[in-house]
């Protein structure tokens, strides 16, 4: 399940997705096509927002007071529930980062729901050597985006575009 909390600017909008350029039933497939190819069993309900709500996220459940592009919140005790885990992307973040890297929002939501797909699956590129940013850039290339989060962060994309 896909849940838009749309900016502002488009609140009395009748089809914000639209004018996103996003598609939930598009997005939810890409999700599912990541969750199959990282071997993650079970529902990712994804929420996109704002930066104030992505800032109180990470502020309640990380103990930072800053926005962030996305939060993954992996579902405890195991899959009894048939669900892996959720999402929370900012939209707004991912609006200023498709800009600074040159394309388009529904390809920057991609790559951070990629980059949330590998967290609820147990990566954590701030304590592994370097697994998940080459396991982001291995399925970057399968599921056929540019430059992997990680990649970008740890400046090795250099803000251009990488292709399969």
């Amino acid at each position: 399940m896909i849940t838009l909390e749309p900016p502002r600017r488009l609140a009395d909008e009748a089809k914000p997705w639209q004018k996103l350029g996003l598609s939930a039933s598009g997005l939810m497939r890409f999700v599912n096509r990541a969750r199959a190819a990282v071997g993650l069993e079970g529902e990712v309900h994804v929420l996109l927002a704002k930066d104030a709500t992505l800032r109180r996220l990470n502020r309640s459940f990380r103990g930072k007071n800053t926005a962030t592009d996305v939060l993954s919140f992996p579902a405890g005790g195991g899959n009894a529930s048939g669900v892996a885990g959720d999402l929370a992307i900012s939209l707004e973040t991912a609006e200023r980062q498709a800009k600074q890297f040159d394309h388009s929002l529904r390809d920057e939501v991609r790559v951070l729901l990629l980059h949330g797909v590998l967290h609820l699956a147990g990566f954590d590129h701030e304590k592994d050597a370097g697994e998940m940013a080459a396991r982001e850039a291995e399925l970057r290339r399968e599921l056929g985006l540019e430059s992997s989060l990680i990649a970008r962060v740890t400046g090795s994309a250099k803000g251009k575009r990488v292709r399969a």
